[in-house]
């Protein structure tokens, strides 16, 4: 491979990775917002915070998957 088509490759992890961390740090922050929501309950900021956990959750897993089937092409565009 060449050091264009690897930089490229590596540079695309790098973002992939970015989002990850990006989804997760939501997550975290819907966490929060839940946590709060023991002390002030509110039935449909608690059902939004729900359903956006849940879609924050799936984006992860998404990303984690597009994340891994790159990472196989580029190891095997390395051997190459």
């Amino acid at each position: 491979m060449d050091q264009a088509k690897y930089d490229q490759m590596q540079a695309m992890l790098n973002k992939l990775e970015d989002i990850k961390n990006s989804q997760e740090s939501i997550l975290d922050k819907i966490n929060h917002v839940i946590t709060d929501l023991f002390q002030h309950p509110d039935a449909d900021l608690e059902k939004a915070m729900e359903t956006a956990h849940e879609k924050a959750s799936n984006n992860v897993e998404h990303i984690r998957e597009a994340m891994d089937t790159y990472e196989i092409k580029f190891n095997k565009a390395q051997q190459a």
